[in-house]
């Protein structure tokens, strides 16, 4: 033994005389995932699970936009007011549209999500089930037609 490695277990020992080793967290355990087989990602497998993240997080941004999407419903339920359900949305096409300008990872399919339709689907749950309105009249085939802005089903029409 060289003179570095004698000073490293000199100190060791009179640590472990001390009594500096006992009571350690884990003492008398099983190394865990000892007996599996070798993860390359196990690093951040152990990250992920020790910081309670969700695991969405490792997958590319498109993937994410479009997870984000299917919750919609599920996001806006307990939201309060039609605005904080239009604030959430605008804010999820806020990031739908910054990736379509610049997107990176795959090329996954995304659109921005429809406001009014979620607004919809928020009034309809959230309406008292004994005060049901009759459904409006729908407008005919030639206003619709002639009405400004008909090609573009996600762009706000003025009233």
């Amino acid at each position: 033994m060289n003179g570095w490695e004698a000073s490293v277990e000199a100190q060791i020992r009179s640590a472990q005389e001390r009594g500096e080793f006992d009571n350690l967290p884990g003492m008398g355990k099983p190394i865990p995932g000892r007996n599996l087989p070798y993860d390359e990602s196990w690093w951040i497998k152990s990250f992920l699970e020790r910081e309670a993240l969700p695991s969405d997080l490792l997958l590319p941004t498109p993937l994410q936009l479009r997870r984000k999407v299917e919750q919609v419903p599920d996001e806006v339920r307990d939201l309060p007011t039609e605005e904080a359900v239009r604030a959430y949305v605008a804010d999820l096409n806020a990031e739908i549209i910054a990736w379509l300008r610049y997107p990176e990872g795959p090329r996954v399919v995304i659109r921005p999500v429809n406001a009014d339709d979620v607004v919809r689907r928020w009034r309809a749950e959230h309406r008292p089930a004994a005060t049901t309105p009759a459904a409006p009249a729908s407008e005919p085939a030639t206003a619709r037609r002639t009405r400004r802005g008909w090609w573009l089903p996600w762009r706000r029409r003025a009233a």
